[in-house]
């Protein structure tokens, strides 16, 4: 007698596969706004295009509008204030985006301006400017991320831009024998155009960013499978961030003519790629990666300086070895240049696995 009802279920579940899932993926589909969302959420929870063969759908996507469908609704819901906040003016956002770099332009030039006691104190406001612009254009915009994690690594990045080659040639040669005064002449050489540049390039990467998501959504759209789907999405990044990384390299040719300083292209290059895709990552809910390489990176640069000064111990001369070949081969530039790189690189192949997957681009819960 008890087993009939368990086969009459078996039957139920024959006859409407769907069922079951839509029974374990009910506040999923409850919360979606349209099956897009659903398609993402399936995704993240390991459903491929071949599960939903067994569903009796040839992809995702098909299987996600009939469980949107099914889903009993109310009317229209109207959107959750918590849920989709009102996007901020499209004037107000290209200010904000436009505001580090304008900010950074601006304490460049009091710097070039003032000598002293005052050249120090210009120094401090405007870092101090620049840093609560750059805080407040982060919250907003296609850049924005609920985690934050990432900030001291980023400052050491951009502070080793501004200061490090010059503290690694000098020690090279046994110094430095004096404190950075702010110019590129000075005992402690600082180079001001590549940070200027990064400054700048803030705003061509919100516009970048904001190009891969809204690309990403039509793909998203139109595709007909994840696969498919990760096939369109992947030149889409490509392009997105070759386009950042040509702005970038106009933004430091441009800076260093004005300021008459090297341009250094090789390291901006590869540490505005770093941090782009890092940023990219963490916006779409992979902060674990962009966290871990910067990190590593940043260890990497600080280690190439801390052996050169604990090379000067009695019987430890041997720890400068690596980093003075490949000072000479390549320069002071050729630390960070290596090290940006590589976690660029690295970055970049893990987004392109990544940020190519419809689940990282669900439109209000990212799943992690």
């Amino acid at each position: 007698m008890r087993q009939a009802p368990s086969a009459s279920a078996a039957r139920r579940a024959a006859a409407d596969p769907v069922k079951g899932l839509l029974h374990r993926h009910r506040d999923l589909c409850e919360r979606a706004v349209d099956p897009l969302e659903i398609a993402a959420g399936l995704e993240a929870h390991g459903v491929t295009d071949r599960t939903a063969a067994r569903f009796r759908h040839r992809d995702v996507f098909s299987l996600a509008e009939e469980m949107y469908a099914r889903v009993p609704r109310d009317g229209d819901t109207p959107a959750r204030p918590d849920e989709a906040p009102t996007p901020p003016p499209r004037t107000a956002g290209v200010l904000l985006a436009l505001l580090p770099g304008v900010l950074c332009a601006a304490t460049v030039a009091v710097l070039h301006l003032t000598e002293g006691r005052p050249r120090l104190i210009a120094a401090a406001v405007g870092l101090l400017a620049v840093t609560l612009a750059l805080g407040a254009a982060l919250r907003r915009g296609p850049l924005s991320a609920s985690t934050r994690t990432t900030s001291t690594w980023t400052c050491w990045l951009v502070g080793y831009a501004l200061l490090g080659d010059g503290l690694l040639r000098n020690a090279v040669t046994g110094g430095p024998d004096g404190l950075p005064d702010g110019t590129a002449d000075g005992p402690w050489p600082v180079t001001v155009a590549p940070v200027l540049a990064l400054a700048l390039s803030y705003a061509p990467a919100v516009g970048c960013a904001h190009l891969f998501a809204a690309g990403a959504r039509r793909k998203l759209s139109s595709s007909r499978g994840l696969a498919d789907f990760s096939a369109s999405v992947r030149p889409l990044l490509l392009g997105t961030f070759a386009l950042y990384l040509g702005a970038l390299a106009a933004l430091l040719a441009l800076t260093g003519a004005v300021l008459g300083e090297p341009a250094a292209p090789p390291q901006t290059l590869t540490l505005g790629a770093l941090l782009l895709l890092a940023r990219l990552l963490t916006v779409h809910g992979h902060a674990h990666a962009s966290t871990l390489v910067l990190t590593t990176t940043a260890a990497a640069e600080a280690a190439a300086l801390a052996t050169l000064f604990a090379g000067r111990l009695p019987g430890c001369g041997f720890l400068t070895a690596p980093v003075e070949a490949l000072v000479a081969v390549c320069g002071p530039a050729g630390v960070p240049a290596a090290a940006c790189g590589i976690g660029a690189v690295t970055l970049l192949i893990h987004a392109s696995r990544r940020l190519t997957r419809a689940s990282a681009h669900a439109s209000t819960e990212r799943t992690r």
